[in-house]
């Protein structure tokens, strides 16, 4: 059971949500109870889903080895289906858990994923980042931690406020 009130979003913050591409999830809802916050975290949600130039399966791929990790079933019950869509296989998502040792996963995804754990573990060390910086530019470096760093924050915070997907949730594997 969600912690805090799933508030009625007002229209402003529907249309807000819909025009950034989004639809009013319970997390959003939960986030409500401060709509000033909400609205930052609606625009910067957004920003990582359509303003960045690496590959969006690629950060969604990132973003489920997140959720695993930090034990976020709403974030992979919302994100699966985003990775799908994005162009990451079944087989891919079924064998995040042990990518280290499945072929299925690109030079690019392994230092992502890499990069990924370091991130959510609070330490990145410099063979870590090195690895990824030799198949990213500055650029895309950017976009793959600061992805990692916030998606830690929602898993986080769904936690915390213990939001419910709705329904019945499943098992994050791994």
């Amino acid at each position: 059971m969600t912690r805090y009130p799933l508030v009625e979003l007002d229209a402003a913050t529907l249309r807000h949500i819909a025009e950034r591409g989004g639809r009013p999830i319970n997390l959003y809802r939960a986030l409500g109870n401060q709509p000033a916050l909400l609205g930052a975290w609606i625009d910067f949600a957004s920003a990582l889903r359509y303003q960045c130039g690496t590959p969006r399966a690629l950060r969604e791929l990132l973003i489920l080895r997140i959720a695993q990790l930090c034990r976020s079933d709403y974030q992979w019950l919302q994100h699966v289906s985003a990775a799908r869509e994005a162009g990451a296989s079944d087989d891919q998502i079924g064998a995040l858990e042990a990518w280290r040792d499945s072929p299925l996963f690109s030079p690019r995804e392994r230092a992502a994923l890499a990069l990924a754990e370091a991130i959510a573990g609070g330490d990145v060390d410099e063979p870590t980042h090195a690895a990824a910086a030799a198949l990213f530019d500055p650029a895309e470096l950017t976009e793959l931690v600061v992805t990692a760093g916030f998606y830690c924050m929602v898993a986080r915070t769904l936690n915390a406020m213990a939001v419910d997907a709705g329904g019945e949730p499943g098992r994050v594997p791994g």
